[in-house]
């Protein structure tokens, strides 16, 4: 079985399990942890992952924040400063990182998403030099009413998500759905 195959069969399990009402937001947290070099796979492969969701008896919004970062820095008004002295990004990344939490957040809190909702944020890779996905999701925890799926090119091992095989790993309580054999529940 290929890895992403193996990936949307650990999903299927995993969606279909009961969700808890009283959880805090970081709880409502998964993580599909998938190799970088497997994101076109993911990607063709997404409508599947609404699938298991559908038929878990749950619903599914996706947003594909790919790329917000490009977007957003293409309009700000010292773009050309930044493209010419890249390493001034820095100043701006609590501003770019409110920008993303924000349309992810609005998709989290937009009408017919309830508590029975996985709402799905595809293209997290495009974040890689800009921001740390854990503190994006961390701003991201009050406006879960259901079940936000981060697809994390990246790597789990011993409580730690490594993202996109460079950066130093973070702890996050969010659970891990990954592409192993064994699925931990």
């Amino acid at each position: 079985m290929s890895q992403i195959s193996r990936l949307i069969s650990n999903y299927q399990k995993f969606v279909c399990l009961p969700w808890p009402s009283n959880l805090a937001g970081r709880q409502r947290v998964w993580f599909a942890v998938y190799p970088p070099a497997e994101e076109r796979r993911v990607r063709a492969r997404i409508g599947e992952f609404e699938v298991a969701t559908l038929e878990a008896k749950h619903r599914w919004r996706l947003i594909d924040i790919t790329n917000a970062p490009a977007r957003w820095l293409g309009s700000h008004e010292y773009r050309d400063g930044y493209f010419a002295e890249p390493d001034a990004l820095v100043t701006i990344e609590e501003d770019l990182k409110a920008e993303i939490a924000g349309q992810i957040r609005g998709a989290c809190q937009a009408d017919g998403v309830d508590q029975d909702t996985v709402v799905a944020v595809l293209g997290a890779g495009g974040l890689f030099g800009f921001t740390h996905v854990s503190s994006l999701v961390a701003e991201l925890e009050e406006s879960i009413r259901g079940r936000l799926l981060v697809f994390f090119p990246g790597e789990y091992e011993r409580n730690l998500y490594r993202f996109m095989d460079a950066r130093d790993g973070f702890n996050y309580m969010a659970a891990p759905i990954t592409c192993s054999e064994r699925l931990t529940l």
